[in-house]
């Protein structure tokens, strides 16, 4: 008689949550901290108005296109990386880093041209119906003008700080962001308002402040990495000698990430212009204001994705495929979890909106409390379809985001907003919460694709 077999564990045991929870708590952290320097950049900045806070959010969410692409090449690199560090290939290692400070120089250099050419149209295209419209776009392109500048070194410390996450060791960036958080907090403080004796530069000041603590950031990167020499550690001197085959195979992988990811971008940022046209300052400083609060919860995105690359990735790369298989399983099971408890968190922030933001209108308030509600909703689920993505990831295979994301954004979320902002009067936040039921159908085509296991490849081996 034949013995059924017995059934995979949905949850791993405590020591493998432990192990992930030593990766994650770090990288949240610092991802926490960073959150909280927006949120403390949108407190000061709305002390000026509706107009001024919605003029610098509407710069950030224009270069959140560009933080995204950054992140994107960065994370393909990323996958080589864990995976040769699993392997214990040093050399593999060097050779990821090359192309993640390669590329990121790459595409910082020009987005930093395209921002001090052409702010105003970058602006414009993201405030169009807006009442307020000429005045966000003059203060948005003044201060995306000034913090661009400092592009070139941040895509620099985004390969060296992803880089150490990556190798297991997220303390060290963790560090250098607090650090640089304190900096950027204090100057805020000081040139927005023109405290000791400082010009009073409100919007310039926030540009001024911000670009001063990515210079630190670069320089401790460089200084550490220089004195310690971490497995990946590649003099700048020698950072163009790379084996240029595996530089293109990562480029073929970075680019389907790419456009899973720039479908996903472009999609945010269109329906963001939809959201702020639906009234005037007050929705664009509304919405602004409920974002810099989710994204304090939002960290646990960035948790999953690293502690799975590492864990999953380096099972993959050290060829243990049956372990990587479970603690996938696990790190899925343990997001949702981790999404509904953060949920109620966020859920219960929304009491401290009124004191947080206390400069904005009633109307703005309100807007930011209907936003963080919808979000604290969804975060079990955006938690489980990043924990599929990084699992995709963790082996290579890219195609899935481009499945899920292309097929469902063009098929069901773009049509599904225009169709609310032409046809109905539904507000901002209504209009959020009815096209993010779409994400439904992304949980479901990553599940079905998850189980053809294309991502259960050993790429250290391979290459």
């Amino acid at each position: 008689m034949n013995q059924l077999r017995p059934r995979p564990s949905l949850f791993g045991p405590a020591s493998f949550y432990r192990e992930a929870l030593a990766v994650a708590v770090p990288v949240m952290a610092q991802q926490l901290i960073q959150s909280l320097v927006s949120l403390i950049d949108n407190f000061m900045v709305a002390g000026l108005g509706d107009a001024k806070m919605a003029a610098v959010n509407v710069a950030n969410q224009v270069n959140f296109v560009y933080f995204v692409f950054m992140f994107t090449l960065s994370g393909a690199g990323g996958v080589y990386m864990s995976q040769y560090r699993g392997a214990k290939d040093e050399e593999g290692m060097q050779q990821a880093f090359r192309f993640k400070a390669i590329m990121t120089l790459l595409v910082s250099g020009l987005y930093m041209a395209i921002c001090q050419l052409m702010p105003d149209k970058l602006i414009g295209m993201m405030t169009i119906g807006n009442s307020a419209r000429d005045e966000i776009i003059l203060r948005g392109a003044e201060y995306l003008r000034t913090v661009s500048w400092l592009f070139l070194p941040m895509g620099l410390s985004q390969a060296i700080g992803s880089a150490f996450r990556e190798i297991g060791r997220p303390k060290v960036p963790l560090v250098i962001s607090v650090v640089a958080t304190l900096i950027n907090t204090f100057l805020n403080w000081v040139f927005i308002y023109g405290n000791l004796g400082a010009p009073r530069l409100e919007i310039l000041g926030a540009a001024l402040a911000t670009n001063a603590a990515r210079a630190f950031e670069v320089v401790a990167f460089m200084i550490y990495t220089r004195v310690n020499k971490p497995g990946f550690y590649v003099p700048l001197l020698r950072l163009f000698k790379a084996r240029w085959p595996l530089f293109l195979e990562i480029l073929l992988k970075s680019g389907l990430m790419l456009l899973s990811e720039a479908t996903w971008v472009v999609s945010e940022t269109v329906t963001t212009a939809l959201y702020n046209g639906r009234g005037g300052a007050e929705v664009v400083a509304g919405m602004a204001a409920g974002w810099a609060i989710a994204n304090i919860f939002f960290l646990v995105f960035t948790g999953i994705h690293v502690s799975t690359g590492v864990i999953v990735g380096g099972a993959l790369g050290g060829d243990r495929l049956d372990e990587a298989r479970s603690k996938a399983r696990w790190m899925m099971s343990g997001s949702v979890v981790a999404g509904a408890v953060l949920g109620l968190l966020q859920t219960a922030s929304i009491l401290i909106v009124p004191f947080i933001f206390m400069n904005l209108t009633p109307n703005a308030t309100a807007i930011t409390g209907g936003l963080i509600l919808v979000i604290s909703c969804y975060l079990p689920l955006w938690s489980l379809l990043n924990a599929q993505f990084a699992v995709a990831r963790s082996g290579g295979d890219m195609m899935m985001g481009v499945a899920v994301d292309v097929g469902v954004t063009y098929g069901l979320f773009m049509p599904g907003a225009f169709a609310l902002a032409l046809l109905t009067p539904v507000g901002p936040v209504a209009m959020y919460a009815i096209v993010k039921v779409s994400d439904l159908a992304k949980w479901f085509i990553a599940h079905r694709w998850l189980k053809n296991e294309r991502w259960v490849v050993n790429l250290a081996k391979k290459t």
